[in-house]
């Protein structure tokens, strides 16, 4: 059985189905033993943007702790939630896999800090947004075949990494900035992934909180969805450690997110009845939480704003890290001779655009590394 006979065979009609792609941005032939979807999936975890992310941070400076999620893990859990919700809808796995592997690979160091100083350093320039980014990653800045630039992905693949994309930059993208324009939605794989993400940070900076001490037990505790699951832990398991029963707790969370949203999305699914993926384009949000546990996550999601994000220790990490992305952007926009020699190149072309893409692409320690380089005293 081909990878592609088998592929049909589990899937609805309403799934994105890989011999029914709109193709490539450049013609390739097909695998024989690969789907398109599984080669996206692959050239992801190959590429040198993917590595990078166990450098970059998720909420805590990569330098801050080993055990904290960092880009890359959080893409791993993204990704294992996300095709476990697909499996319950019958969609395609392969293709909620490679959407959710890529979509944080255009992430600037030092998390949401450091893209609001990049987008605040680039206001002049278009602006940068960081799903546009992971777009042009795999469109452009990843180097590893001769007959193109970037990884030239499928364009459902591409479709899921770009969630958000404001108007204006929506019209220059052709086909894939349509949607945005014309209101429609994307793949219901593309929206899995979305709500994946999602699932899998409200859930996982809850852990990475309390374990950093920013966080207390008791604070959870008037958080609905948190002290519903730890009251039952609590009541099944009396003599359970903090840690054990933490993890116990977030185990449950997740559990309940996952098969909530799969009953939600199967309920919306079942009503529309999209015959195809265009149908699927053509409907409201099919993916979805029911209105319960959408008002839980979200209850969390304020939670976490007010008590972690906006935590004192936190704050003034990203104000430092703004810091130094704003100094290391405007060193380089002042003297692009400072830049590696193979970014020198690019400057001719857009030296704003050229520096944003060095910048991003930092890793946090290299970003901090480059930072003391250019202006501490003695460094080279």
């Amino acid at each position: 059985m081909t990878a592609r006979t088998s592929e049909v065979a589990g899937l609805a009609a309403y799934a994105a189905h890989a011999e029914h792609s709109r193709g490539r941005r450049h013609q390739e032939p097909e695998s024989p033993g690969r789907t398109a979807f599984q080669r996206d999936r692959d050239r992801v975890i190959h590429s040198s943007a993917f590595r990078r992310l166990e450098y970059k941070t998720q909420v805590f400076v990569n330098h801050e702790g080993d055990l904290f999620r960092t880009r890359l893990t959080h893409s791993l859990e993204v990704a294992q939630i996300g095709r476990s919700i697909a499996r319950q809808l019958g969609v395609n796995e392969d293709l909620v896999e490679a959407i959710s592997l890529a979509h944080d690979l255009g992430h600037t160091p030092f998390g949401h800090a450091g893209q609001d100083a990049l987008h605040e350093c680039m206001k002049a320039h278009g602006g940068f947004e960081h799903n546009l980014q992971s777009l042009r990653v795999v469109d452009e800045l990843e180097e590893r075949y001769g007959a193109f630039n970037g990884l030239n992905l499928s364009f459902e693949t591409r479709e899921g990494i770009l969630k958000h994309c404001s108007l204006e930059n929506a019209r220059g993208l052709g086909e894939l900035g349509e949607r945005f324009l014309q209101k429609r939605q994307p793949s219901l794989e593309a929206q899995i992934a979305n709500l994946a993400d999602e699932i899998a940070y409200n859930n996982h900076d809850i852990d990475d909180g309390l374990r950093s001490g920013l966080l207390q037990l008791s604070q959870l505790e008037d958080v609905p969805l948190f002290a519903r699951h730890a009251k039952e832990v609590r009541a099944q398991f009396p003599d359970i450690g903090e840690r054990r029963m933490v993890n116990e707790t977030v185990r449950r969370m997740i559990n309940t997110l996952i098969v909530d949203l799969a009953s939600e999305s199967a309920r919306r699914i079942a009503a529309a009845r999209p015959g195809s993926i265009e149908d699927v384009r053509q409907a409201g949000p099919l993916v979805a939480f029911s209105p319960a546990v959408r008002t839980e996550a979200d209850a969390l999601k304020s939670f976490l704003l007010n008590n972690l994000y906006r935590h004192f220790r936190v704050m003034r990490m990203t104000t430092k890290a703004k810091r130094i992305v704003a100094d290391l952007f405007a060193a380089f926009y002042d003297e692009p001779r400072l830049l590696p020699l193979d970014h020198q190149a690019r400057v001719a072309e857009d030296r704003a655009r050229a520096i944003a893409d060095y910048v991003a692409g930092m890793t946090d320690r290299y970003a901090m590394k480059e930072h003391q380089r250019l202006f501490a005293i003695g460094d080279a």
